[in-house]
């Protein structure tokens, strides 16, 4: 089968060492020049392709691609890039926020233990999340994407999506109910530390 062909559906597609390094030399230098675009860096972009592709391969047997591989290829990087954009605001901001916590000498002895206490009291109760409701949740709070784009990650209905949100929302609720106050005045600030840590 051609690999390059844009013929709908393409399903259950065998990729064998010689299919995948066809595939790979068909599409590695307009994906790279793509991902280049994107985030405007080069080695970045040529890090990000080959991290695509190796996920691709370790992936193979499990693939059941609905579009045409390049369509696929391009979403993938994509979805890649975004996520990589992403965490880099992220850990910008948090790196902001730390600089300006260290300069400033006003801040309250106190607001520091508060800030320090609902960390540990958040990251305690997002462990004791099931693991699937944690990760849709974490998805959701700290990368900031929509129930559609989750469950088209996760493979999952949107319907799923928001069951589980919802189940993680009483859960954290019940367990930090004696800190309602603190979420309500640092939460801000919370979510910026646990975006940078979960990603």
């Amino acid at each position: 089968m051609n690999l390059t062909e844009n013929t709908l559906p393409i399903q259950k597609q065998t990729y064998d060492d010689q299919a995948f390094e066809h595939l790979f030399k068909a599409h590695y230098k307009e994906l790279h020049a793509y991902a280049g675009v994107m985030l405007r860096d080069e080695e970045m972009a040529e890090e990000m392709v080959q991290g695509m592709f190796m996920k691709f391969w370790e992936k193979r047997d499990l693939l059941n691609i609905q579009s045409s591989v390049k369509a696929y290829l391009y979403k993938c990087v994509y979805n890649d890039c975004m996520n990589y954009l992403k965490h880099q605001k992220i850990k910008t901001k948090y790196q902001d926020f730390a600089a300006w916590s260290m300069n400033n000498e006003h801040e309250a002895a106190s607001a520091k233990l508060e800030l320090s206490e609902l960390e540990q009291k958040l990251g305690e109760a997002l462990n004791e999340l099931p693991e699937h409701c944690r990760t849709i949740f974490q998805m959701s709070r700290f990368e900031e994407l929509k129930y559609r784009e989750i469950a088209e990650q996760l493979g999952l209905s949107v319907k799923t999506v928001e069951n589980q949100m919802g189940k993680a929302l009483r859960i954290l609720r019940l367990k930090l109910a004696d800190y309602v106050t603190l979420l309500t005045l640092w939460i801000p600030v919370v979510i910026m530390y646990y975006r940078n840590f979960f990603n």
